[in-house]
């Protein structure tokens, strides 16, 4: 999957600023997806020029003026063909999982201490996706909005993201205690 496609499904349900698209990215998308605002202010410009989304200037009183994006016939053709096209299975690329491969050898505190920090992020992630989720199925349990709600897409990847958050959680709080054991075991402190 490109940016593109992210950005472009970000905008079906809403004209959004940069800004406001990457508020929505930091929420919602990143998830799955994760892109820095520069990015995000960048690929607007080349679907722009690309004629997937148009842009339009807002006059503010005693603000800057903000351009809002909207998704084009050809965006939205541009999603659907990816919506078509097969996906590839994730990968795990993350630089902590090859420290803990080696803490054993070098680096073990140190590790343990980026372990609980992830813990701790996960943990908070954890609590914010909580509450989305909760203020996107308002006053209705989760099954009944999954079987009866209007649009669940951002719902289920909200749960995957969850899912994600806690098992990451927990993976990191369980190797830190046994990498924290060995080292007491084995007489590092």
């Amino acid at each position: 999957m490109a940016l593109r496609h992210a950005v472009l499904a970000a905008l079906l349900d809403a004209e959004y600023s940069g800004y406001e698209l990457a508020k929505s990215f930091g929420i919602g998308v990143s998830n799955f997806w994760h892109a820095s605002p520069q990015q995000l202010y960048a690929e607007l410009a080349k679907l722009e020029k690309e004629g997937l989304v148009a842009g339009r200037q807002v006059v503010q009183e005693g603000r800057p003026n903000k351009r809002l994006f909207q998704v084009t016939g050809s965006g939205r053709a541009e999603l659907e063909a990816f919506a078509t096209g097969p996906s590839k299975p994730p990968v795990i690329r993350d630089d902590l999982l090859v420290k803990v491969q080696n803490a054993d050898r070098i680096g073990g505190a140190a590790v343990i201490e980026q372990l609980e920090e992830r813990a701790a992020a996960a943990e908070a992630k954890i609590e914010l996706l909580g509450k989305v989720l909760r203020k996107m199925r308002g006053d209705v349990d989760e099954e009944e909005f999954l079987r009866r709600g209007e649009r669940i897409g951002g719902y289920l990847t909200g749960l995957r993201g969850l899912a994600f958050e806690e098992g990451h959680r927990d993976w990191c709080r369980r190797t830190a205690a046994i990498l924290r054991e060995r080292r007491t075991d084995h007489g590092h402190g």
